[in-house]
């Protein structure tokens, strides 16, 4: 037994042929062993937990992980043969190397996919459509950032010198980046909108001088329906230099009121008229218990009171505005007062009349 296992065939016996074949068969049976074991693993962790994202990152690492199993049994396998050639022994050896960094490569970027799209599923099942629209696009580059790290350690791994490679990725970036300033700024306005949230879909916002309800958003614009029905198409650029209002967030709508009362108003009736106007928005039920009326000056030609008052959020806007200022209208005309408008009025001598004719 001993001579047929010490026969060479290549420069190597037989038992060393048997034993680089053992290892790679080996590594074969144990890579379908630990895929069962991970299949095992998520029922187990499956019937144990409510989240299905540990059985998504079990059964995404099984086909990586039995690949780089196989692997380390080709090296094994390897490093128990001697080969004539130094260069054929090299050349599989850094083979090896390659593909075992980018199983790895792979291992990653699979799971980097699954927690992200996991978290992209759970944001869209909670309602935040915004940043499910978002999250394919940050996935796609993501992977693409670890599959172009995977692949420059895999060369420089293999004895290629990547620094000039990197210095051409380094230029070509640059070139891209400038061809595509608009694009990446948008595209990082989009980034702002889903992280710092300043508005969703569907809330009201004034930005860049227009006023509106958002529509739609989108990885490039988003588009805003005006209070007049139009669309408006805005880049989401505008977003990282502009000052964006959100309309919807306020707490309550503050409105202020001016009314000029004619300069033959005696005291009472100012009284009187202050008093109405803290009536009628006290019985209102939109509005707020916090209103203030005060007379605020003599203007040129009329008495000016000012109201202001607070909309409460829940309320109609419009129809409670309209509301307050008919009551104003009807009481204020019942009491007699009259509102002013812009008048002049000329005091000329009798004498200076008189000289001149």
């Amino acid at each position: 037994m001993e001579e047929i296992l010490s026969i060479e065939f290549y420069h190597n016996s037989l038992k060393v042929w048997l034993i680089a074949t053992g290892f790679i068969l080996g590594s074969i049976i144990f890579s379908r062993l630990i895929v069962r074991l991970c299949e095992l693993i998520v029922k187990l962790v499956t019937s144990r937990t409510k989240t299905n994202l540990d059985d998504l990152v079990v059964s995404t690492l099984k086909k990586p992980l039995s690949m780089l199993i196989i692997i380390i049994g080709f090296r094994l396998a390897l490093t128990t043969l001697t080969l004539p050639n130094a260069d054929v022994h090299e050349f599989l050896s850094k083979s090896i190397t390659v593909v075992a960094t980018l199983a790895i490569t792979w291992m990653v970027s699979r799971v980097a996919g699954v927690l992200l799209d996991e978290y992209s599923r759970r944001r869209s099942a909670s309602g935040d459509d915004q940043t499910s629209q978002f999250v394919p696009v940050i996935c796609k580059a993501l992977k693409t950032v670890i599959w172009i790290f995977g692949a420059i350690t895999a060369l420089n791994n293999s004895g290629y010198d990547v620094n000039t490679l990197i210095a051409g990725l380094g230029i070509g970036s640059l070139a891209l980046a400038m061809a595509a300033k608009d694009t990446a700024s948008n595209f990082f306005g989009g980034a702002t909108i889903m992280i710092d949230k300043p508005f969703k879909k569907g809330e009201r916002i004034c930005v860049g001088g227009y006023d509106g309800f958002v529509d739609s958003l989108g990885i490039r614009s988003f588009r805003l329906r005006t209070l007049s029905g139009t669309i408006v198409t805005i880049p989401n650029s505008k977003i990282i230099d502009s000052m964006v209002e959100n309309i919807s967030l306020e707490p309550s709508r503050k409105v202020t009121v001016k009314l000029g009362l004619t300069y033959d108003t005696t005291p009472e009736q100012m009284e009187a008229a202050m008093q109405t106007l803290h009536r009628i928005a006290a019985d209102n039920a939109g509005v707020e218990d916090n209103e203030l009326v005060f007379f605020d000056s003599f203007g040129d030609f009329a008495l000016s009171i000012t109201l202001i008052y607070f909309i409460r959020k829940e309320a109609d806007i419009f129809a409670t505005q309209s509301d307050i200022n008919m009551a104003i209208l009807k009481q204020f005309n019942q009491q007699g007062l009259s509102f002013a408008f812009p008048t002049q009025t000329l005091y000329v001598e009798k004498n200076m009349v008189q000289n001149r004719n």
